[in-house]
């Protein structure tokens, strides 16, 4: 599935279950270029009701059941009290990219981290220094850099990300795996990505990005006919239950995963839906979340450390 379709389907998905209204969701559809008449065919099982969303965008395990919570930005996230961020920019292939970066006191590792589809939103902003914390500095790099950087419109981020070509999105993801580096010498690099992210994650290890040693996609889907065959790194891939759009694809990726002969570990949240990791968004499942990081960081921990 080209990303393009695979966002439309996640605005469509996001309308029919309620987390957009259907303003919101045409709206979205229109500024990936999606004709007007076009998109009401698509919205066509969407509720005319004004209830808005807060969108977020091999072994086999699962984790403990659970029940979505609708708290939304109210919920508290998963894992430690943060460390301090702060804000930087480094060189990309076409520009300065941006990010957000935390180092730990004693790093046992290091991790690059790739946002949703909405670009680097607070909850992304935070997610290095909860990583720190738990001892992995890390980096989540702005995708958005090369249209201006993320901004409140989540619309327009989604509009921007889905405009770069994916060759573009992989290169700036080695700049920033270059900075990663840079910053904590002498250690091993990790990566874990969520929704778009996920799908990004994927997309380096196809790309053959041997410098990484642990890679983490969050629900993310891989490009078409992956080939895993020059990566190293040993994979955790995370999948919801109630997430069909995504989980289509799962078979593909772990015969891809077989084929390359990389260690990796497929575990599936019963309960849980797309982005349950994220507790800005209205899919949030808490227990999904607390096992999916407490099994994170054990495999960083083996992998990195």
């Amino acid at each position: 599935m080209a990303f393009e379709e695979y966002v439309q389907s996640e605005i469509v998905e996001e309308c029919t279950k309620g987390f957009l209204t259907r303003r919101e969701a045409l709206r979205r559809l229109m500024l990936l270029g999606v004709g007007a008449a076009a998109a009401g065919v698509m919205l066509a099982g969407c509720s005319d009701d004004d209830s808005s969303g807060a969108g977020d965008d091999t072994t086999t395990t699962t984790g403990p059941s659970s029940t979505t919570t609708t708290a939304g930005a109210a919920a508290a996230p998963v894992g430690p009290a943060p460390l301090a961020t702060e804000a930087v920019t480094f060189a990309g292939p076409a520009g300065q990219l941006k990010g957000s970066w935390s180092a730990a006191p004693q790093p046992k590792g290091a991790v690059l981290i790739i946002h949703e589809n909405r670009g680097l939103t607070p909850h992304f902003v935070t997610l290095p220094g909860r990583l720190a914390a738990s001892g992995y500095s890390a980096l989540a790099v702005d995708l958005v850099s090369r249209k201006g950087g993320t901004t409140d419109d989540q619309a327009a981020a989604m509009a921007a990300l889905t405009s770069i070509p994916r060759p573009d999105l992989v290169a700036d993801l080695q700049a920033g795996l270059d900075e990663l580096l840079r910053r904590t010498p002498g250690h091993k690099a990790g990566t874990v990505g969520f929704c778009f992210g996920g799908g990004m994650v994927w997309s380096l290890l196809a790309a053959g990005e041997a410098r990484l040693a642990a890679a983490a996609p969050f629900y993310g889907t891989p490009p078409e006919n992956p080939d895993f065959s020059k990566a190293k790194a040993a994979v955790l891939a995370v999948y919801a239950e109630k997430d069909d759009r995504v989980n289509g694809t799962r078979p593909a990726a772990v015969a891809a995963l077989e084929a390359a002969k990389l260690t990796h570990e497929v575990v599936v949240a019963p309960g849980a839906d797309h982005a349950f990791f994220n507790e800005t968004g209205q899919r949030f499942n808490a227990a999904a979340a607390a096992d999916a990081h407490t099994r994170l960081l054990a495999w960083f921990g083996k992998y990195l450390s």
